[in-house]
């Protein structure tokens, strides 16, 4: 069994994993929470808790846990007794995102074909729609069978 990482190697982690999502488009202060959650050995704290350990602001710490709920990476619980918002990072969040994001692909499909429609096959804009169009379905299908797959060979833990 591996030893502990001490505090230092853990906020060198989440600082680096946080520097590659940055890398991939997400922003900073969300990147640094989401490593944050990740390395949370119970997978829930909460705001203070976040501010502290990332030494950044509560503001800064509302705005990235706010689109971290909408990406579905977190979700917001209050404990009983507590008045306090506790975030909780989802069980099998990678799959989740992905299905969030597949979701977005579907409505790209439609909103491309609609364009095709709109501008007719045999004109240059309504081909490039067309193959656009064609394009998001055969990812969204793909990225479908991959996270059925994912699911079936790795099922949901529980603890």
């Amino acid at each position: 069994m591996a030893p502990e990482p001490t505090p230092e190697e853990v906020s060198q982690f989440v600082e680096r994993f946080a520097g590659i999502l940055a890398n991939s488009g997400v922003p900073t202060m969300s990147a640094r929470v989401m490593g944050r959650m990740l390395v949370s050995p119970t997978g829930t704290m909460t705001a203070a808790e976040l501010a502290e350990s990332l030494k950044i602001s509560q503001p800064a710490v509302s705005g990235a846990v706010r689109q971290l709920i909408q990406v579905s990476f977190i979700t917001r619980e209050r404990q009983p007794g507590s008045r306090k918002d506790h975030y909780r990072i989802r069980d099998d969040v990678f799959a989740a995102i992905l299905e969030r994001r597949n979701l977005a692909l579907s409505e790209w499909e439609s909103s491309s074909r609609s364009g095709a429609d709109l501008f007719g096959p045999d004109n240059p804009v309504g081909r490039r729609l067309s193959e656009a169009a064609d394009f998001f379905a055969f990812i969204h299908a793909d990225m479908d069978q991959m996270i059925k797959n994912w699911r079936a060979e790795h099922p949901r833990r529980s603890g």
